[in-house]
């Protein structure tokens, strides 16, 4: 392969596993401000589809822990047990303006898990949990 050739790759979705989808379109919609671009139900499962106005190529799919159709009831038992304990990873967002962003996000009741602080690799960045306990960062690029 050529890499001088742009491979024409880039991200389209990703997914956050939540366990109450009204509670987390009251945090991703209402208190960081992405818009809503699809709602899905099927089976009993439910798929929100969430994304930046500015970014509107790539959305954050919110599913149901375990939402796998070969996953076997264990095995969504256990997906469910993660995310209550807060294992499961969730996602890093960029924004302009680190403090700004922190103030609204914890009046908002959401748990900090890091309040805004430089960091030796350039940004400054936070840190919350979303309701279904996912962690999920904020960042900042520093000024130099």
């Amino acid at each position: 392969m050529n890499m001088d050739t742009d491979p024409g790759v880039m991200l389209s979705q990703c997914f956050i596993a939540v366990d109450d989808h009204d509670k987390a379109l009251a945090f991703y919609r209402d208190v960081l401000g992405l818009e809503v671009r699809n709602d899905v139900g099927f089976e009993g499962m439910r798929w929100v589809t969430v994304g930046s106005p500015l970014q509107p190529d790539v959305e954050i799919v919110l599913e149901p822990p375990g939402a796998n159709p070969d996953a076997s009831e264990a095995d969504r038992q256990a997906m469910a047990e993660l995310l209550a304990k807060g294992m499961l990873r969730g996602v890093i967002f960029s924004t302009p303006d680190c403090d700004a962003l922190f103030a609204r996000v914890e009046a908002s009741g959401a748990e900090v898990l890091q309040e805004p602080m430089d960091q030796p690799y350039g940004v400054r960045d936070c840190a919350f949990r979303d309701p279904a306990g996912n962690l999920l960062r904020f960042k900042q690029r520093s000024a130099a």
